[in-house]
């Protein structure tokens, strides 16, 4: 597990001390609104998430990183290099506590995550799979350079999958 940097955050693997900030995050209904089935997470859950997060590395050699400020204070989110078994690719995405929505983070995350991905992973293609009417996660796919490729395989699937392409 690696720990990158943008110029106001730090991505790296994810620690219990960040726990308590991914229960809240994972409770509140606006965040999870478009995750899955939107259905929030109690906080056990929410504690088998991080430890199938950290797993996921050891499985793939990437995964999720969380987003700390450099100026200090908690775990505001994460972004995510995933891919488990059956998933139509390396899903590319990001998820951000309510409070640090709108300021730029989610792009600024990805967008260092995504350049890991293409450059020491060797990564061609990456895909994010986006609930159609999250109008926020698509223009963020936007800015970052993904383009809509397909809908998700399923007869009530509501979920779009951008892709994203090495240059």
């Amino acid at each position: 597990m690696i720990t990158l940097e943008s110029p106001r955050l730090r991505l790296r693997p994810f620690t219990e001390a960040d726990f308590d900030a991914y229960a809240v995050m994972s409770a509140d209904p606006e965040v999870m609104r478009y995750i899955a089935d939107g259905s929030t997470l109690d906080r056990e859950t929410a504690w088998r998430q991080i430890a199938m997060f950290l797993g996921h590395w050891s499985l793939r050699g990437y995964g999720l990183f969380a987003l700390e400020p450099k100026a200090g204070g908690a775990m505001i989110g994460f972004a995510k290099l995933w891919h488990p078994k059956g998933w139509p690719g390396v899903e590319f995405g990001w998820r951000l506590a309510r409070a640090a929505w709108g300021h730029g983070y989610a792009t600024e995350a990805a967008t260092v995550a995504r350049d890991w991905a293409f450059g020491a992973l060797g990564l061609a293609h990456l895909v994010s799979v986006i609930d159609q009417a999250n109008a926020r996660s698509i223009a963020v796919a936007g800015r970052l350079g993904g383009a809509f490729e397909r809908c998700m395989s399923g007869e009530d699937d509501h979920r779009l999958i951008y892709g994203y392409r090495r240059a």
